[in-house]
């Protein structure tokens, strides 16, 4: 493995991580918040640091054909993904739905294939089918706490989610991962702002402290900072390789819902841990 890879590995990892613990602080906020003004909100805080970023290091202004690029990329993760995640976690919990995460992989190697032209090996999709599988099964066994249309949501999120990160990691590699991010944030300043003000909360008492802290992180982590590794990651080590790594977000939010939201974490879960880390090794040897 070269020097590029480990390193897009190791960016790409720190992403994970950060973005293990969106859902469980999407579903502490949505305790307190409506989904479209926690949606609008994160974002347009996000929006605001991003600009300051973009302006104390002086970055040039994109280029009118990379537009395109950045409003997908809008659309899938600073629109789309939050949104119906949060939509979602009104009819499911954060443990259910956050093993839906494991199927991102797959769907950002599919947009991949189609959007950044990656052509990895069939064995890479064998095991990145296994693995997706394997969430897949874990999540219908989970606790009986499915909902049809909790879990119709989460697949939409999926799908959005995975578009927008494969485009948002063919642009980096012109315009660098961070900046993509704080473009697509700057971008989506206009509509997020209307949002925000229609959907202001009609009283501001009875917010307690739990909402504002699950605002704080979904808005600075992983609405801002995950995507600076996660983007670096995926232009370093390749979009199918390194998206991979999201099989292990599911494993990492859940051990989180667990520990902060004192929600069941079966223990099933270790032995599924280990058969998808065993899926993301192959895959990622023959992406």
């Amino acid at each position: 493995m070269d020097k590029a890879s480990i390193e897009g590995f190791g960016n790409g990892l720190l992403g994970v991580i950060i973005f293990s613990g969106s859902l469980p602080a999407t579903r502490v906020a949505v305790g307190g918040f409506s989904p479209l003004f926690l949606t609008s909100a994160r974002a347009m805080i996000a929006a605001l640091l991003g600009a300051l970023l973009l302006a104390v290091l002086r970055q040039p202004w994109p280029k009118r054909a990379d537009l395109v690029s950045l409003t997908i990329t809008a659309l899938g993760v600073v629109i789309g993904f939050p949104l119906l995640t949060a939509l979602a976690l009104q009819h499911i919990t954060s443990a259910h739905s956050i093993v839906f995460i494991g199927l991102l992989p797959l769907s950002t190697a599919v947009f991949g294939v189609l959007r950044g032209g990656e052509r990895p090996k069939p064995l890479f999709w064998l095991f990145s089918c296994i693995g997706s599988a394997t969430v897949g099964a874990f999540a219908l066994s989970n606790d009986g706490a499915a909902s049809l249309t909790g879990d119709l949501l989460m697949v939409a999120a999926i799908v959005v989610c995975g578009l927008g990160y494969a485009e948002g990691a063919a642009l980096s590699r012109r315009l660098g991962g961070w900046q993509v991010i704080s473009w697509a944030l700057v971008l989506s300043t206009p509509v997020v702002l209307v949002m925000t003000m229609l959907t202001l909360p009609p009283s501001w008492d009875g917010i307690g402290m739990p909402a504002w802290l699950g605002l704080g992180y979904v808005s600075v982590f992983s609405m801002l900072i995950g995507f600076v590794f996660w983007y670096r990651g995926l232009a370093l080590g390749g979009i199918a390789s390194v998206g991979q790594l999201q099989l292990l977000q599911p494993f990492f939010g859940l051990a989180l819902a667990g520990l902060l939201l004192h929600e069941q974490v079966p223990w099933t879960m270790v032995a599924a841990t280990c058969l998808v880390v065993g899926c993301v090794v192959f895959a990622r040897r023959f992406a």
